[in-house]
C-alpha cells in the first residue's frame, strides 16, 4: 500500500512538472497546504476523494492514471494519449473534430470501395 501511495504522488508529481505548474500552484487551485500536496506527492498521505477528483480535474489526467499507472486504451498507442493529456480542452475539442473527420472519410472510402464491388 504504501509503494502505491508513492506510485501515485509520483504520477501527481510528473503530470504537474509536465504542466510546468509550481506545486504551491496546484495546492492553492486545490484549497490546501503545500505541506500536505508535498505529502500527497511523496506518498506519505493519501488525498481525501475529493481533493482526489479535484487533482484529476487540474491536471486533466483520469482517475485510472494516477491510481494504475499508463492504461492503454484500446489500440490507441499510448504515446497519442500521453500527448493529448497535455492538450488543452479546445485542442482536444480540435482533435475530436478532426477524428470524427477521419472515420467518415474512412467511411465513405469503405462504402465507395462496397459498391464498386457489387457493379
Amino acid at each position: 500500500m504504501e509503494l502505491q501511495c508513492r506510485e501515485m504522488g509520483n504520477r501527481i508529481k510528473i503530470r504537474r512538472k509536465e504542466l510546468k505548474m509550481k506545486q504551491t500552484e496546484l495546492a492553492e487551485t486545490l484549497g490546501i497546504s503545500n505541506n500536505h500536496m508535498s505529502s500527497i506527492e511523496n506518498g506519505r498521505q493519501k488525498p481525501s476523494r475529493d481533493i482526489f477528483v479535484k487533482i484529476c480535474q487540474h491536471l486533466n489526467v483520469t482517475p485510472d492514471y494516477i491510481l494504475l499507472g499508463t492504461m492503454y486504451a484500446y489500440n490507441i498507442p499510448q504515446d497519442i494519449i500521453d500527448k493529448l493529456r497535455l492538450c488543452s480542452q479546445s485542442d482536444i475539442i480540435l482533435a475530436r473534430d478532426f477524428i470524427e473527420l477521419l472515420v467518415k472519410r474512412n467511411n465513405i472510402t469503405h462504402t465507395k470501395t462496397n459498391n464498386h464491388t457489387f457493379l
